[in-house]
């Protein structure tokens, strides 16, 4: 028998599973969103509704500039609705610039090879993202998933957006799916912080540009991983989904 070398973390034994979610981008699908830019273009209407300059930093993650900016604007004394008229202004221009990236937007490989494979073996599927419902709608149509996944939470929905652990737990709820019978699948550390809040089991896949195991997946783990793959098709794998390669068991 050939022992396969442990170079990522495969996961531990855990409870029967009911309900597999996704992150989207990244995860299912690449679309090379210009996330820079969001950031500067978040920056600048906060500080045209009052935010000082200098008080963001595009270094922060868009949900991080968010609150720090909604922070600002509430420190300042200003009234709710120039909070409402803020958040709107920079998701609208969120949005425009993530639909841009639309036509760009191709299937991560082995994402369809990994929901049918999940779907075929009775999981509830779902997805969760910060993308707003036009584009992980079109994004989903345009590379062929759209009809494996039947329940979509995105941050267009109403209530909390990811990394919000109660987004994550609204989903599970409308698929009827305890959170200790669940997984949820990304590939960054904000998916890792949002299932961990929830106490929803993580299993991280590795960014494709990553280069080799190392850091990203010491990340994961110390992030609360139960299990890291480098690709879709380890973490079908991992999941039972796929036999191991060739070789792997005697």
């Amino acid at each position: 028998m050939t022992v396969r070398p442990r170079s990522v973390m495969d996961p531990r034994y855990h409870d029967p599973l009911l309900g597999v979610v996704f992150d989207l981008d990244g995860t299912l699908v690449l679309s090379e969103h210009a996330f820079e830019r969001m950031r500067h273009e978040v920056i600048r209407i906060a500080e045209e509704h009052g935010v000082p300059a200098g008080a963001l930093s595009p270094t922060e993650t868009i949900p991080r500039i968010l609150e720090r900016a909604l922070g600002e604007i509430e420190r300042a004394g200003r009234s709710r609705g120039d909070r409402y008229r803020f958040e709107a202004a920079a998701h609208r221009r969120i949005d425009e610039i993530e639909l841009e990236a639309l036509p760009r937007t191709t299937v991560r490989p082995g994402a369809e090879e990994l929901l049918r494979g999940l779907a075929g073996r009775g999981y509830r599927l779902g997805i969760l993202t910060r993308s707003s419902e036009p584009f992980a709608t079109a994004a989903l149509q345009r590379v062929g998933l759209r009809g494996l996944v039947p329940f979509l939470r995105t941050r267009t929905d109403s209530g909390p957006a990811k990394p919000d652990p109660e987004a994550l737990l609204r989903l599970l709820t409308a698929m009827s799916v305890p959170p200790a019978r669940a997984v949820y699948v990304g590939d960054h550390i904000l998916d890792a912080e949002c299932a961990v809040r929830a106490q929803v089991k993580f299993y991280a896949v590795l960014p494709v540009e990553t280069g080799s195991l190392g850091t990203d997946a010491d990340r994961f783990r110390a992030a609360g991983a139960s299990a890291v793959a480098r690709d879709l098709g380890e973490l079908a794998r991992q999941l039972d989904v796929l036999p191991p390669p060739s070789g792997d068991a005697g």
